[in-house]
């Protein structure tokens, strides 16, 4: 079985290539066939809710899956827009939101907001690409983590944006040696924590993500397979382990007391 670290590669080496196969998969070629064959005819607001193929298609594309059911709530964030830092979308800390807002800006284009790149390929690229990462992570949750971290790390700004998405929260977690259960402490107090030990701007940089993110997966391999005991590429990559080294809880240990340099 591959690592999580070989897996990443594998599917990062060559993105685009990696985007075509899963894009002319024929559920996914189907549905993105009906979207941008449909999505043009939306109007208004409740054009796009009324018709749920289109509209479950464009919250899974911004990885809103689990909110589909909450139309109120979405008609809320689409009818404000993100004109000004007042508008609901806007006061939201997970910022998927006004991701998806400014995609779809019935606020400020009307019966326009369907007719931009943003609304149209934009919204089939981010489906086929939350696809990918759905589809790695049905075979290893790691991976999916790590495509997901990857994708949405140059949008970080502040410790907060970490600590509001789930999936980003247990990538620094893990990457760091940080326990889960850190996640029940005083929320300021893990901001501070994380900004104590990542230069956020770091995550502009595309090479430091990289390098962070095989931080993540040797870490995630390391921890998947303490009763392994074959070489471990997680202690190959960080520290050079010999064949013979077990994952033992010393080892984990380890692993989890080196610091990410920045």
């Amino acid at each position: 079985m591959l690592s999580t670290i070989a897996d990443y590669t594998r599917l990062t080496k060559d993105m685009g290539k990696s985007l075509t196969q899963v894009a002319t998969q024929p559920d996914v070629s189907r549905d993105t066939d009906y979207f941008l064959s449909h999505i043009g005819n939306v109007k208004t607001i409740d054009d796009f809710l009324k018709d749920y193929r289109l509209y479950s298609y464009a919250m899974k594309a911004y990885g809103l899956s689990d909110m589909t059911y909450a139309k109120a709530f979405m008609r809320k964030v689409l009818t404000e827009g993100i004109a000004d830092n007042k508008t609901f979308a806007n006061k939201l800390t997970d910022t998927r939101y006004r991701q998806f807002a400014a995609a779809f800006n019935f606020a400020a284009l009307g019966d326009k907001a369907t007719q931009t790149a943003a609304a149209t390929t934009g919204t089939a690229t981010q489906y086929v690409t939350q696809t990918m990462e759905e589809k790695a992570g049905d075979q290893n949750e790691g991976l999916r983590l790590a495509l997901y971290f990857t994708r949405k790390a140059s949008t970080i700004t502040n410790s907060y944006q970490i600590l509001a998405d789930k999936a980003m929260t247990q990538v620094v977690q893990t990457a760091l040696g940080l326990p889960s259960t850190i996640s029940s402490a005083d929320i300021d107090a893990q901001a501070k924590m994380i900004t104590s030990k990542i230069k956020l701007t770091d995550f502009q940089d595309p090479a430091k993500v990289t390098k962070f993110v095989q931080r993540f997966a040797a870490m995630w391999d390391a921890t998947q397979a303490q009763s392994d005991t074959s070489t471990n590429p997680a202690l190959v990559l960080i520290g050079g382990a010999a064949p013979s080294i077990s994952m033992d809880s010393n080892v984990l240990t380890t692993l989890q007391n080196i610091k990410f340099n920045r």
